[in-house]
């Protein structure tokens, strides 16, 4: 299965992508005050990757909870859903910013290379963490 894994953040939107059991960045989209441009600028990337399904991350609050970040995301997913027929799910996305940022400096990238690289490296944790929580089939893992 080919997925689109999705970092809404306030300036970019981070993307990764999967063709079956590993994801990797993919790209980012930079946030141009208009959702809808947005919407068709991330769905694009969607159809070039060919995925089967888009995982967006939900940002809830440490305690799990909707904060207004996630209230904010699902208000975007319910305009999103309006806009495909692919199928969308959420991912909790909790601390995967962190751990993007923490695997980004282990590698030694600094500065403004980390910068550039810290939304579609969140995104592909959070598209990695939904994949291995997915039962795997045998068409999917090539036995």
């Amino acid at each position: 299965m080919r997925a689109l894994g999705v970092d809404f953040g306030s300036r970019r939107i981070g993307v990764a992508v999967s063709s079956g059991t590993v994801a990797s960045p993919y790209d980012m989209v930079e946030r141009s005050g208009d959702v809808a441009l947005d919407h068709r600028r991330l769905l694009a990337l969607a159809a070039e990757a060919e995925v089967d399904v888009i995982v967006v991350g939900m940002p809830f609050s440490l305690d799990g909870s909707m904060g207004p970040a996630a209230q904010g995301i699902e208000s975007e997913l319910a305009e999103l859903r309006c806009s495909t027929s692919i199928p969308i799910e959420t991912y909790d996305e909790r601390l995967t910013t962190v751990t993007a940022a923490r695997l980004l400096q282990e590698a030694g990238v600094k500065g403004k290379a980390r910068r550039q690289l810290i939304d579609k490296m969140a995104a592909a944790v959070l598209l990695q963490a939904w994949l291995d929580g997915r039962p795997s089939t045998s068409s999917e893992s090539g036995l």
